[in-house]
């Protein structure tokens, strides 16, 4: 992990009660299978202190969302020397999260999510985006804007109950 600015201390948080309900976290990971499983763990603990608890469906379908996205990162965008950035946003009155993934490798791309195709029965790959694709709401990328490599995006809506196991998702 770099120690790049922003840093996980200076996530968004609203200024006063009634506020503007968003909340943001923005990281750089070294672009290996250490910096994917600590973006997905301290993406885990933001969402459970924005009050996306653990152990909720919303929560977990997040963070797998998440970690296939920061898993096909460091596998199919890897660069020597450079890292990927996450960010994650949420926008509460909306109850929509966003994970941007973005990363350095522009000539490997993601297909586009209406091509997207199941992998065959001897396949040992493939089958990460379908699980993006099964619990977003929607999907995509674009290259990235400024630089070499692209961003991989999902958005998942959830609605939230009275209590904690009350949470449900169309993530």
């Amino acid at each position: 992990m770099t120690s790049q600015l922003p840093s996980p201390i200076s996530a968004s948080q609203p200024a006063r009660p009634g506020a503007d309900l968003s909340r943001t976290f923005e990281m750089r990971f070294t672009s290996t299978p250490r910096g994917a499983r600590l973006a997905r763990r301290l993406a885990a603990h933001r969402l459970d202190a924005w009050g996306i608890p653990y152990g909720t469906r919303p929560h977990e379908e997040i963070v797998l969302v998440l970690g296939e996205l920061t898993a096909n990162a460091v596998r199919h965008g890897h660069v020597p020397s450079r890292d990927f950035h996450l960010l994650l946003h949420v926008i509460a009155p909306s109850s929509m999260v966003r994970v941007e993934v973005t990363d350095t490798r522009a000539e490997r791309t993601p297909p586009d999510p209406e091509a997207l195709r199941a992998p065959g029965a001897e396949d040992t790959g493939g089958r990460g985006l379908l699980l993006v694709a099964a619990f977003a709401t929607r999907w995509g990328w674009h290259l990235r804007h400024g630089g070499p490599g692209k961003t991989v995006w999902a958005e998942c809506v959830f609605t939230t109950g009275s209590g904690a196991t009350a949470h449900s998702s169309t993530c």
